[in-house]
Order: structure tokens, then C-alpha cells, then sequence
């Protein structure tokens, strides 16, 4: 396989929230010479689950292999190639810029113009939030370099698929399910939502 299909995969991977299950997955990764580019850890809904959201550069027989492998992990309970199906990523942002009185306006047109918000500052700096994709956070940051960047944290990437474009009664309908007799209402196009 020629590396020019390489490239970055969001894999999401269900976990059970145990003390150590972290530890096995990123030696699972170094154990066979994988980088994980980006990590994100979180619980779920149901507390003893948490979700991990790793970032993997590879080619389609390296993701085939990390995905194998953390199927064997005992604690391991889903894992899901994200970059195979449509999904939303985000990406958060937080940096500390120098505020000379002279940028300030600047430092804030940029801000607005990346929907940042201004989450602290002091008499020399403004501390700028952001959030997007990563080609936003990367845009950000080299708009503000040229201010003077004192300090920059990123959050690693956090993945979700997108729900159903249809709504359940649509899907209901298809399986022959009948329908409810409730009485017809106006339906609103910008309302998504599983119950009526």
C-alpha cells in the first residue's frame, strides 16, 4: 500500500470507566509504534462508560489494525472508525495573546471574526476561546502570532455522528407502521426531534 493513503482518522472508542483502561489503550498504540495525534477522554451518559475520541494518522491497513486491536482490550466495549461515516468535529481553543493598548481593537476584530470569545484579561494580555474544526483553530492561531502569542492550549479533537435525516415517523411509516391518531400539526422544518 503506497502512503499517499495515509491520512487522519477519528476513531471513537466506548470504554468501561475503570481505573487503567487509558493507560492499556495508549500502550496498546506505543506497544505497536502508533502516534496518537490527539486524545480526548470523557464520561458518557451512563457513568461507568466513558468515550474516548483518539486521532490516528494511517493508511486504510495500520486503522484496520488499531481498530483490531482495541476490539481485543477487555475493557473495550465499542469502537467506531468516525472517518467513514458523516460526523461533526470540534476542536477548543484557549490562548493567552499580548494586549499592547495599540492591538487590542485588532486582537478583537479577529476574535469576532472566529466567533472567539475574550475569557480573561489583564492589563498586558487577553485570553481568547475558540472553538471549530481544526483548520479554524489553525487560522486563529496564525492570525494572532503576529500579536505575540505568550501562551496556547488545544484540546484534542471530539467527534459525534450525525443523527438520522429523517424524523421516526417518516421511518415508521416506511416499516408499515401505522399512525398514531393525534390530530395534524403544522410542522416546523427547523424542529428535529424523535417524539412528536
Amino acid at each position: 500500500m503506497s502512503t499517499d493513503d495515509a491520512r487522519k482518522h477519528t476513531i471513537a472508542v466506548l470504554v468501561e470507566n475503570k481505573f487503567g483502561v487509558l493507560s492499556r489503550v495508549a500502550g496498546l498504540f506505543s506497544a505497536r509504534g502508533y502516534n496518537i495525534e490527539s486524545l480526548s477522554v470523557g464520561e458518557t451518559l451512563d457513568p461507568t462508560v466513558s468515550r474516548m475520541t483518539l486521532v490516528v494518522h494511517g493508511d486504510a491497513f495500520i486503522i484496520e489494525q488499531v481498530i483490531k486491536q482495541l476490539h481485543k482490550l477487555i475493557d473495550v466495549i465499542k469502537v467506531t472508525d468516525l472517518s467513514e461515516e458523516d460526523h461533526v468535529e470540534r476542536e477548543m481553543l484557549l490562548i493567552r495573546v499580548n494586549a499592547e493598548p495599540a492591538a487590542r481593537a485588532e486582537i478583537l476584530r479577529v476574535g469576532d471574526i472566529f466567533r472567539a470569545k475574550v475569557v480573561d484579561v489583564t492589563a498586558t494580555a487577553y485570553t481568547l476561546e475558540a472553538t471549530g474544526e481544526e483548520t479554524k483553530i489553525d487560522a486563529i492561531v496564525e492570525l494572532l502570532r503576529p500579536f505575540g502569542i505568550q501562551e496556547l492550549v488545544r484540546t484534542g479533537k471530539v467527534a459525534i455522528a450525525r443523527g438520522p435525516k429523517t424524523r421516526l415517523r417518516k421511518v415508521e411509516e416506511k416499516l408499515g407502521k401505522p399512525k398514531s391518531a393525534a390530530p395534524a400539526q403544522p410542522q416546523d422544518p427547523r424542529v428535529v426531534g424523535f417524539a412528536d
